[in-house]
């Protein structure tokens, strides 16, 4: 008697899981995908519409982006308003920024856009069932790389995954889950303010102004809107009540144009504040178990050299070239640990330098800095732009798909002052 062949067994196909659907997780979550994992993103909101208002993407994350085919649709966002620069409160150019030696120096533009353009591009390369949303999501088990899989608790139920991306921001529970004896995140002393407007009747270069104790950044979007943010010393949870508004008129309002009239413009309802943290010790490694860790909830760091969405989306092709679904993943997450932790720590202190640098309040204290910067500033532009050498002319280590030379590897040359 003969039997019926038997259909073969389909393979298994390895499971990753994103805690977390912002743009660090959702990198992750495309290019875990693209190199062969099947990926589920849990997120706890009930949208994927960010928490946020802008992001200046630099030319490391750009290529990073390249990884996954975003690259030239990001760039397509890119603003020439002409160059921008440094100012003090009344107005008076510290440093003129020379864009296209930027652009030269690190292999493409700074790119502003709104945080929502890039979740929607980055969401837009998931299948909708690998998103599920209104979905929290606590660490219950990292795994054994040997042995057991990596467990995730959710409202949902529980969701065992070969691989564990821990994205969860900030005050990540996963990474206390891991290393419950690092102290974390610390307060900056910084609190920082951000809001989009649309745009005013004058164009004005994009600019950042630094004055006593406070900073005012503007950057107009290649959409007609401004993206603007503020940042000044204060206790943490201190609050304006329901109207931060009045607070960016009291503490900015006398500052030059076009910051008043950004400030006029923006809907109260809109000024977002948050203060400011970072990881002042960085942790062991990036990694236990089966589970990595990756953005804010690896290296949280403050926001002045404006690296950290930057190196999220870095951290998530770097996670996912070392660690292929078909290869050795404790060897893979040790890699990933190695390439990222000195790197974004290294990142993580020239933001905090800078942060103290853009805060100063003593009053002899700012009159030496903004000297200096002006001095630097009239020594040619390289002497500024090499504070970001090693950071914005980043390649990841796969091979990127850019169209044109915009995403080739930058092509440095010797300046005067270098």
């Amino acid at each position: 008697m003969s039997s019926a062949p038997r259909t073969p067994a389909r393979p298994h196909t390895p499971r990753a899981v994103v805690i977390g659907g912002g743009i660090g997780g959702l990198t992750a979550a495309v290019a875990l995908r693209q190199s062969g994992w099947h990926t589920t993103v849990l997120e706890r909101a009930d949208s994927l519409e960010p928490v946020g208002a802008g992001i200046g993407l630099a030319p490391n994350s750009q290529r990073a982006l390249d990884v996954v085919g975003l690259g030239d649709a990001v760039r397509a966002l890119a603003t020439w308003h002409g160059d921008g620069g440094l100012r003090t409160p009344s107005g008076r150019w510290l440093s003129r920024t020379d864009s296209r030696a930027a652009a030269e120096r690190f292999g493409g533009p700074l790119v502003p856009l709104h945080r929502a353009t890039l979740i929607e591009h980055l969401a837009a390369r998931l299948p909708s069932d690998a998103l599920l949303l209104g979905t929290s999501a606590v660490l219950a088990d990292p795994g054994d790389p040997a042995g057991r899989p990596a467990r995730v608790t959710t409202t949902r139920g529980d969701i065992a995954a070969e691989l564990v991306v821990a994205a969860d921001g900030i005050h990540s529970d996963a990474r206390t889950a891991l290393f419950p004896g690092h102290p974390g995140p610390r307060y900056t002393g910084v609190t920082a303010w951000r809001v989009v407007v649309p745009a005013l009747d004058r164009p004005f270069p994009p600019h950042e102004t630094w004055g006593s104790g406070a900073l005012w950044g503007s950057q107009p979007l290649k959409d007609d809107r401004i993206y603007a943010y503020a940042a000044a010393a204060a206790p943490s949870g201190q609050r304006a009540g329901d109207d931060e508004k009045s607070e960016l008129l009291r503490r900015f309002g006398d500052w030059h144009d076009p910051v008043p009239g950004i400030i006029a413009a923006a809907d109260p309802e809109q000024v977002l504040r948050n203060d400011i943290w970072h990881q002042k010790d960085p942790l062991p490694a990036f990694h236990r178990g089966r589970t990595a860790l990756l953005g804010d909830a690896a290296h949280a760091m403050a926001p002045f050299a404006g690296q950290g969405g930057n190196q999220a989306v870095e951290d998530a092709v770097v996670l996912a070239h070392c660690a292929p679904p078909d290869a050795d993943l404790a060897a893979g997450l040790a890699a990933y640990t190695a390439q990222r932790l000195p790197r974004t720590t290294a990142v993580v202190r020239l933001s905090a330098r800078i942060a103290r640098l853009a805060t100063l309040s003593n009053t002899p204290a700012v009159a030496v800095r903004n000297t200096l910067m002006a001095a630097a500033s009239r020594l040619g532009p390289g002497l500024v732009l090499r504070t970001f050498d090693g950071i914005a002319d980043w390649c990841p280590p796969q091979p990127t798909y850019a169209a044109g030379a915009a995403g080739a590897p930058p092509k440095r040359r010797r300046e005067p002052s270098d």
